[in-house]
C-alpha cells in the first residue's frame, strides 16, 4: 500500500475526528503526508521510538494500541496457563502519562493485570518493577534523550531486560497482523492498579546499597546535580540523602519535570550545551562531582575537576573504565573467569584490556543495553559484575536490568569520595587507569538525516561503505572488517570467519595499528553513527596530556580521511 492509500484509510472509522482532521491538514504539505506514512514504526535498539503526530510512522494511540494489542496477543500464547501481570512507568514527555493510560486500558481490555506507576517514574524502576512483582512484561513510555517532539515505547520481558531477537521479531509479527479496527481500547478498570511507594522504597534501597564508604567521605564530597526536567527528581535527591551524602545541590531550575526541557537545546547528557548551568553552580560551590541524566533517568554524564583545577566532562567511555575498574578492585571475593562485565562491540576496547588485567571475562554484544542485559540471562552459571556502554548508560549487578543513572550515580559519587579521602580525585584515578590499561580516545560523529529520502541515503551509506571497502583509511592498512549485516569478519590476509552474533547493520574496521571504526544506523534516531577510537601506550602520567592531544588529532585525520 503506498503511503496516500495509507493516509486515505486514516480519514474514517476506526479513527476518531480529531485523527481525521489531523490527517486531512497533511494533504496540503506532501512532504510530511509522505514522511507521516510511508514505512510503520519499527522495534530499534530502544523499542519504538518516533515524532509524536498522526501516521504509521508516528507515535499516537494508535500505533501505540496496536502495539500494545499484538504484544497482547503474544503474552496470552505465551502464558496460556496464567493470570498475566505487565507494569506500565512514564516520564516527563507531552503525552506520556495519557499515552500510559491507553496502553493500560488497551491489555486491561485484553483481561490482562496492569500494575501501572501513579506518577512519572525512571526508566531503571520499571526494569526493577518488572522482577520485583514477578510480572511477565513491562512498557515504558519514554524518548530518553531525544527531542522535545518525540516519544516512545520501550518493552521488557519478565527478567527486567528489554526484549531481543528472536523475540522483537515474534512480537511484531502478531503486530502486524492487526488491523486498526481490531485494537480493543475499553478498559476494565477493576485491572488497572497504582503502583508507588512499595517499588520506590525497595528500588532506593536496592539502590544504596552499592555505597559503602565511610559517613566521612561522603559528608566531604559535594556533588551538583541536574535532572535536565526529567524523571531522575523523583529518586535522586532522596538516594543521596540516604546514602549519606549531606552536600547535595540540585540545580533549581531544571527540577521540574517539562517536556519542552525548556532551559537546553537537548536533554541529552552527551551534549555539553546540557551541563550549562550546572557547570556553572559546580564552579560557584567549587563542587567535587557534576551529574546529569536524561529525562527518563537511565543515561547518566558527569564533569570531575581536572589537575588544573578546571571542570572536565567524561564520555561514557571514560565514566565506564573507571566505574567498572573500582568495582573489581573492590569485589568482596576472588575474581576468577567465572566472573564477567559486558560492554558493546562500538564501546572503548579498554574494557578487554581491564577485564585480563583483573582474571575476568570481558562480554561483548551489539550496540544497545538490551544485549548486556541478556549476558546475565544467558550465562546463568557465571556472575556479572557490570556493564557499560560508549552512550553513556552503566548498569551494576542484576537488579536492574537496564541502564541505570540513579545506582551508577551513587557508584561515582563513591568512587569520588574515596579517592577524596586518599587525597587522589576521580579524574587521577582515570589518568591512572590509562596508565595501567593504555590510553584510549574515542569520538563519535552523528549525522542526520530526515525523513524518507534520509533513510534512503543512510542505507547507500551503508551499502558503499559493505560493497566498496576501503583498503586502507588514513594511510592506515585495514587489518580486518567485521561486517554484522554479513554475520562475517574478513582479514587482511584473506581469512574469513562466521561473527558470533546475530544479524545487525553495523561494520566494524580495525587498522593494523589497532584503530577502530564502527558505522552504523540509528536504531532510534534519523542518524547514521560513526564511531572512532585510537590507542597507544601511557608512559607516565606526566605524559597524559601531549600524549591525549597526539591521539585527538590522529582521530582527527582518519575522521577527515572518511569525508564526514
Amino acid at each position: 500500500m503506498s503511503f496516500d492509500e495509507k493516509a486515505n484509510s486514516w480519514l474514517k472509522k476506526p479513527f476518531d475526528t480529531d485523527t481525521q482532521e489531523a490527517v486531512k491538514s497533511l494533504f496540503d504539505k506532501p512532504r510530511e503526508l509522505e514522511d507521516a506514512f510511508y514505512k510503520d514504526l519499527e522495534f530499534g535498539t530502544g523499542g519504538i521510538r518516533g515524532i509524536m503526530g498522526v501516521g504509521t510512522n508516528r507515535i499516537n494511540k494508535y500505533t501505540l494500541g496496536k502495539s500494545t494489542q499484538g504484544l497482547s496477543f503474544y503474552l496470552k500464547k505465551i502464558f496460556s496457563t496464567e493470570t498475566i501481570k505487565v507494569v506500565i512507568a512514564y516520564d516527563c514527555r507531552h503525552n506520556s502519562k495519557k499515552f500510559a493510560q491507553t496502553v493500560s486500558n488497551v491489555f486491561s481490555a485484553n483481561g490482562i493485570e496492569v500494575c501501572l506507576f501513579s506518577d512519572l517514574r525512571p526508566t531503571p524502576e520499571l526494569s526493577f518493577a518488572v522482577r520485583y512483582l514477578k510480572a511477565h512484561c513491562g512498557i515504558v513510555l519514554t524518548a530518553s534523550h531525544n527531542p522535545s517532539q518525540y516519544n516512545g515505547y520501550k518493552v521488557y520481558w519478565k527478567d527486567g531486560g528489554q526484549i531481543v531477537p528472536p523475540q522483537d521479531k515474534e512480537i511484531i509479527s502478531e503486530i502486524n497482523k492487526i488491523d486498526f479496527d481490531s485494537i480493543n481500547f475499553k478498559a476494565d478498570s477493576s485491572k488497572i492498579k497504582l503502583i508507588d511507594k512499595e517499588i520506590d522504597d525497595a528500588f532506593c534501597e536496592t539502590a544504596v546499597q552499592i555505597s559503602k564508604t565511610s559517613r566521612k567521605s561522603k559528608l566531604d564530597l559535594s556533588v551538583v546535580f541536574t535532572s535536565l526536567h526529567g524523571t531522575a527528581i523523583t529518586l535522586m535527591p532522596r538516594v543521596f540523602e540516604a546514602a549519606g551524602y549531606s552536600q547535595f545541590h540540585s540545580i533549581k531550575e531544571q527540577e521540574v519535570p517539562d517536556g519542552n526541557f525548556p532551559t537546553v537545546k537537548s536533554p541529552n547528557p552527551e551534549e555539553r550545551e546540557a551541563f550549562t548551568l550546572g557547570l556553572k553552580k559546580a564552579k560557584e560551590l567549587q563542587a567535587d562531582l557534576l551529574i546529569g541524566t536524561d529525562p527518563d533517568a537511565d543515561r547518566f554524564g558527569i564533569a570531575v575537576k581536572n589537575t588544573s583545577g578546571d571542570f572536565e566532562l567524561l564520555n561514557g567511555n571514560q565514566t565506564m573504565l573507571v566505574l567498572t575498574r573500582h568495582l573489581l578492585e573492590q569485589y568482596p571475593e576472588a575474581l576468577t573467569q567465572k566472573h564477567f562485565i559486558g560492554s558493546t562491540i562500538v564501546s572503548s576496547p579498554v574494557m578487554i584490556n581491564l577485564a585480563a588485567h583483573f582474571g575476568v571475562e570481558c562480554k561483548l554484544g551489539l550496540t544497545g543495553f538490551k544485549w548486556i542485559a541478556k549476558m546475565i540471562e544467558d550465562f546463568p552459571d557465571k556472575t556479572f559484575i557490570a556493564g557499560g556502554e560508549e552512550s553513556y548508560g552503566y548498569m551494576v549487578g542484576n537488579k536492574v536490568r537496564d541502564k541505570d543513572a540513579i545506582t551508577s550515580a551513587l557508584l561515582a559519587a563513591e568512587i569520588a569520595a574515596t579517592q577524596k579521602n586518599l587525597g587522589s580525585s576521580f579524574y587521577e584515578y582515570l589518568i591512572d587507569s590509562y596508565l595501567k590499561f593504555g590510553l584510549y580516545h574515542e569520538e563519535l560523529v552523528s549525522i542526520t538525516k530526515e525523513g524518507r529520502a534520509g533513510f534512503e541515503e543512510i542505507q547507500q551509506i551503508m551499502n558503499d561503505f559493505r560493497n566498496n571497502t576501503p583498503k586502507s583509511i588514513a594511510d592506515i592498512e585495514i587489518d580486518k572488517i567485521d561486517d554484522y549485516g554479513k554475520q562475517i569478519q574478513l582479514s587482511l590476509n584473506g581469512g574469513k570467519e562466521k561473527l558470533p552474533y546475530p544479524k545487525s547493520d553495523v561494520i566494524d574496521f580495525t587498522l593494523v595499528d589497532g584503530s577502530k571504526i564502527a558505522i552504523r544506523p540509528s536504531g532510534t534516531e534519523p542518524k547514521i553513527k560513526f564511531y572512532f577510537s585510537v590507542n597507544t601506550t601511557l608512559e607516565s602520567i606526566n605524559d597524559y596530556t601531549e600524549t591525549k592531544k597526539k591521539l585527538a588529532s590522529k582521530c582527527q585525520k582518519i575522521i577527515q580521511s572518511l569525508g564526514i
